[in-house]
């Protein structure tokens, strides 16, 4: 049995019973359900968010694997890109340098590919670890272009080192002949001619030689010219060697070569003569080096020893008559 409520009533000074409508019973019972309906939702609410769903628990240790993996990933590229660096400083200072060529200015080492616009979309998504992975992203897209710049420098200096050694090999490095076979009888510069008998300029040098010495190429190239005049250079040859070098080899006795013919630094091209404009047997040698005649005592500096090359010299400077 339900217990009954009184008030007092100040009008007749005694205790009445509270007569109950049905309005306020039903809100009484409106109220009462609103605040167990408002606690339900609050302890949900605390359950939920301390309880993660078999999938959300799956979902969360992939999310911390995977920032893991990236963590890694960056202190990867960090010692990648240590590395890198000590290379760029190797090919700037070391290998650039050798072959005389500029270093690669940091403006292009360290050009950028886009910044954070190609990755618009994953900017607009507003993950969680975000700004991490764009860092990373970046970071990894950097390091792609320093490579890529680092191994085209490397493919340029193998293209250097392939010139370097087919100019090694061409330009003029050995006497045209034999010394054991010839003796130096004049030099480059103002010499008294032969046949003139004025004082004028000597754009070779001359080796005295028996009529049949060997004469051979003094770097590799190709036959550009053989010809056979009277006078003059009387029979001659002239090879391009590339490079900016030609030789000239004059009064000839023989030819062993031909127009066109490539030949190597040492291979037999003719036999020394007497044939031209010459006084006696002899062979007179010229180097042209882009287009004009130097001196080719300069260039003997490997089939000669120290004091060879002394001698040479020596018998060079003197100024005497030229064959």
């Amino acid at each position: 049995m339900s217990k009954v409520k009184y008030h007092y009533d100040t009008e007749t000074c005694k205790y009445e019973p509270i007569k109950r409508t049905s309005a306020s019973i039903t809100l009484d019972i409106l109220l009462y359900g609103s605040l167990v309906l408002t606690g339900a939702v609050c302890i949900l609410v605390i359950y939920l968010s301390y309880y993660d769903s078999p999938n959300e628990k799956l979902l969360r240790k992939g999310n911390e694997r995977l920032v893991f993996r990236l963590q890694m990933l960056d202190k990867e590229m960090g010692q990648v890109g240590q590395v890198l660096a000590k290379l760029q400083n190797r090919d700037d200072k070391v290998y650039r340098t050798i072959f005389e060529q500029e270093p690669i200015a940091s403006s292009i080492r360290n050009a950028g590919i886009g910044g954070t616009r190609r990755y618009q979309d994953l900017v607009e998504q507003e993950l969680e670890n975000g700004n991490f992975l764009l860092r990373t992203l970046t970071r990894f897209d950097q390091l792609k272009r320093q490579m890529y710049i680092q191994t085209k420098s490397y493919d340029e200096l193998l293209s250097l080192a392939k010139r370097q050694h087919l100019m090694l090999a061409s330009i003029p490095a050995i006497t045209p002949i034999s010394l054991k076979q010839s003796y130096l009888s004049s030099g480059f510069g103002l010499r008294f001619h032969p046949i003139h008998k004025i004082r004028r300029m000597h754009t070779g040098i001359d080796f005295g030689a028996r009529v049949g010495t060997p004469v051979y190429a003094t770097g590799a190239g190709k036959v550009t010219k053989v010809s056979t005049r009277f006078t003059g250079a009387g029979k001659n040859i002239e090879i391009d060697h590339g490079f900016g070098f030609k030789t000239k080899y004059f009064h000839l006795s023989e030819f062993n070569v031909k127009v066109g013919q490539k030949i190597k630094r040492g291979e037999l091209i003719a036999y020394s003569g007497n044939t031209g404009t010459s006084s006696g047997p002899h062979l007179h040698y010229e180097v042209v080096k882009n287009r004009k005649k130097v001196n080719p005592i300069h260039y003997f500096y490997q089939d000669i020893t120290d004091k060879e090359f002394e001698k040479l010299v020596e018998l060079a400077s003197v100024e005497n008559s030229s064959m």
